[in-house]
């Protein structure tokens, strides 16, 4: 199975000055782990997810005054929607990081998160398993 098939296609973008509180929101009403960042000022996307948002609080910051832009992360790791689950699975194993913006060219079209992958994996499972 590929990257493309196991994406979420629907992908919540916002700006660097929502607060992580509005970003909070919004992804808690998207029941999404993460945000792509944009800037229209700087080339490039980034990523903000709930553990930044997380780390942000429990560090004692004010989540109506701390800006995404100042807590996504920037150096994003990319997938092609064409790479195998395999190996989108080991890059996220490697990096340390449960998100993957996905880009075809220089398009955002979609986020693969572990989630993802697992209910891919489990899906083909049970179709391999089940009665005929």
């Amino acid at each position: 199975m590929l990257v493309g098939d196991g994406m979420t296609k629907l992908v919540l973008t916002i700006g660097p000055a929502h607060t992580l509180r509005e970003a909070a929101r919004l992804m808690s009403a998207r029941r999404v782990g993460a945000a792509v960042v944009t800037d229209p000022e700087h080339p490039g996307v980034g990523i903000l997810t709930e553990r930044d948002i997380l780390d942000s609080i429990g560090a004692g910051q004010d989540p109506d005054t701390e800006l995404a832009a100042a807590h996504r992360t920037s150096d994003v790791v990319f997938a092609s929607p064409d790479w195998t689950l395999e190996r989108a699975a080991a890059v996220l194993v490697k990096a340390g990081f449960r998100h993957l913006v996905v880009l075809d060219g220089s398009d955002v079209t979609g986020l693969l998160s572990m989630r993802d992958i697992v209910r891919c994996w489990s899906e083909a499972d049970d179709r391999a398993t089940a009665p005929a």
